[in-house]
């Protein structure tokens, strides 16, 4: 893997203040030395960068890239098993096409990695995976397995069982299915620490059981709780039912928690907002709009921003924070919203998200300003190697 330094760029490090005609010091994928007055060694290949705004690589915190193909229909519809309410054994990796179109599109966004989810057809729709968009195989791929426990509430899974008669047909049923499920897996971890407990010789093999397994990890705090809701009043579900197993939460969409700012703020739940270029196509989207991520992020809530491609192409993450910078977010707070934050969200912010020295080399070269619709990503490096490059009018892709 040969040493690269990009040169002479405006550098975005996120974490900091930006550099003008900066250097990023790539030593065997990883960012070495950042800044002004960084020697490039004798041997490194040179990048000139000026002219060109030097960023990392954005993280799309909820996507479906994948598992809902590009251009294949049914034969690519891998999002929701829903076959059953409580699903948690599924697992999002087992079903991801490295060659869906959709991860070529993410990286002409300035996209380079996503976090893969599960529908919300279910109350319970199983584990998310955290993965670079670059990739042979999705184990090649991978950051994060599982990152996260995707749950639904709202309309979603009322309509998929209700149309079924079955249970869950109403929010209440949806959050006692969620409820029992949870404390079947608080019964099976004390089951495990019951005989953990006894001397070796007396212990008895405790039956495995996937879906509690899967769901002790949330109970555990291994990886947090994914929780689709829009309304403010699922909002409010979400955190009750969090408060009573205390486990780590996220607001997934959060279409109404504005809402309830203050009260996320204070009990530091980050929210994923969007998708924001949508229509108000079902009640839930009654208060979609785009002052909304502004609003969480002056009440102090940590947001990232999502397509929940494919409702959004993955490709316009990016136009998404604009517009809402455009009805009053951040900026700051936006280019945040679309790497750091996700990154911690995520639980890959040892790697991803920012400039900094020891993360991977996953960088984007940008035109200009990456918040003004007219500019282009022109260059993807991901672990120091270019995958990517926009030329002569044409998108061009790295062999893998």
């Amino acid at each position: 893997m040969a040493d690269v330094a990009i040169v002479g760029g405006r550098v975005v490090p996120i974490v900091g203040p930006a550099i003008e005609g900066g250097t990023v010091l790539i030593r065997s994928g990883k960012i070495s030395e950042v800044g002004d007055a960084v020697s490039v060694p004798d041997g490194v290949r040179v990048v000139d960068a000026a002219g060109s705004w030097v960023l990392p690589g954005f993280i799309e915190a909820h996507g479906h890239v994948g598992v809902s193909e590009e251009a294949e229909g049914w034969a690519g519809q891998d999002t929701n098993e829903m076959t059953e309410p409580v699903t948690a054994h599924v697992r999002a990796i087992d079903a991801i096409n490295p060659a869906d179109l959709g991860f070529r599109d993410a990286i002409s966004g300035g996209v380079l990695a996503v976090n893969v989810n599960p529908g919300s057809g279910n109350p319970i729709g199983g584990q998310t995976v955290a993965l670079k968009c670059w990739g042979r195989t999705v184990d090649q791929m991978a950051l994060r397995q599982p990152s996260g426990m995707k749950a639904a509430l709202g309309e979603n899974p009322k309509r998929v069982y209700g149309e079924q008669k079955k249970t869950p047909s109403t929010r209440l049923g949806t959050a006692a299915v969620i409820r029992g499920a949870l404390v079947d897996a608080a019964n099976y971890l004390q089951r495990i620490d019951a005989e953990q407990a006894k001397p070796e010789a007396e212990r008895k093999p405790v039956d495995r059981d996937l879906k509690l397994e899967a769901l002790g990890k949330v109970l555990r705090r291994e990886i947090p709780w994914r929780q689709h809701c829009h309304r403010a009043d699922d909002i409010a579900t979400a955190i009750r039912i969090a408060d009573e197993f205390g486990y780590d939460l996220v607001i997934d969409h959060g279409t109404e928690a504005h809402l309830l700012a203050d009260i996320i703020a204070a009990r530091g739940i980050p929210v994923i907002i969007g998708p924001l270029f949508t229509s108000r196509s079902k009640v839930e989207l009654r208060n979609r709009s785009l002052a909304n991520p502004g609003r969480l992020g002056r009440a102090g809530v940590t947001i990232a921003i999502t397509t929940d491609h494919p409702v959004v192409p993955i490709n316009f993450l990016v136009h998404q924070a604009s517009l809402a910078v455009k009805d009053g977010l951040d900026r700051d707070t936006a280019l945040a919203a679309l790497t750091i934050n996700p990154a911690r969200i995520v639980g890959i912010d040892d790697r991803l998200g920012s400039i900094e020295p020891g993360k991977d080399a996953d960088l984007v070269l940008w035109s200009g300003d990456p918040l003004d619709v007219l500019s282009r990503a022109e260059r993807a490096f991901m672990d120091g190697v270019e995958i990517y490059r926009y030329e002569a009018g044409e998108a061009r892709f790295a062999d893998l």
